[in-house]
């Protein structure tokens, strides 16, 4: 048996943004599948979900504990968290709307709960002492349960080193995403890989063409072996969305990972 491809399929989740979308219902769920029983379905197709609703909406313990309860037992969501935190002019007066956020629930989900994703408008410049005393209010954990933060920034200023090393120092990690609407920021020595792929193409089955799902495939390798194997989180979130699905199952194949 090969222990490096086991070891490395449980550190690499591979999603979609959300479980709800019109579209996919003519091309990802069955024919006929009721609404209540697409997270069932869908969580067992692949590794991951990126959930967008906690951005805008406050969600309850119960809910939480239902998606937990509904889908396999190495499966993970990660959590945008919400717009009240980061939609912000001065970042540093979020206090209030983190705690009631981390607070409402999460930890139901217990070992299924992924990353949560800081989303900023790309309005919002970065600013390093306002953005510092936010980094300072996010928890390292949550009833007990260690909390990963990944930082989906979208203003040109965050393309500097400063931002990097600013989010290291507080274990956070940068999301890297392929839009052109946003800067293209990595750090190779992050905790973990967050990616958030953005370039579907609705003339391609899978979103994304081969020889691209290949490269990314080889980039998920790098992060998950090696002398520092890190896990690392991708979701097809944007551009042609109906693709996203496939174009997840797609590189699922590449990366010989049975869901």
């Amino acid at each position: 048996m090969d222990t490096t491809a086991t070891n490395n399929s449980k550190r690499t989740r591979i999603g979609i943004g959300g479980w709800t979308f019109e579209p996919w219902r003519n091309c990802f769920y069955p024919a006929g599948l009721a609404h209540s029983k697409e997270l069932h379905y869908a969580s067992r197709q692949l590794s991951a979900i990126e959930v967008n609703g906690t951005y805008y909406s406050t969600f309850k313990p119960p809910t939480f504990a239902k998606w937990h309860d509904e889908t396999p037992e190495d499966f993970m969501f990660s959590l945008k968290a919400s717009r009240f935190a980061t939609n912000r002019r001065v970042l540093a007066d979020a206090g209030d709307s983190i705690n009631r956020f981390v607070k409402s629930g999460i930890s139901e989900l217990k070992d299924k709960l992924g990353p949560i994703v800081w989303q900023f408008m790309p309005s919002k410049p970065f600013e390093p002492e306002d953005f510092e005393t936010f980094l300072a209010l996010l928890p390292p954990a949550v009833d007990g349960r260690k909390l990963r933060h990944a930082l989906d920034v979208r203003h040109e200023s965050f393309a500097t080193p400063v931002f990097i090393e600013l989010a290291r120092r507080y274990g956070c990690v940068a999301v890297h995403t392929d839009s052109p609407k946003f800067p293209v920021i990595a750090d190779a020595e992050a905790e973990f890989a967050y990616l958030r792929l953005m370039r579907s193409q609705a003339d391609v089955p899978t979103g994304y063409t081969p020889e691209a799902i290949a490269a990314w495939a080889q980039g998920v390798r790098a992060w998950t072996s090696g002398e520092r194997p890190r896990d690392v989180f991708v979701y097809f979130i944007n551009g042609a969305k109906e693709r996203a699905p496939a174009g997840a199952m797609a590189l699922l194949a590449q990366l010989g990972m049975k869901v």
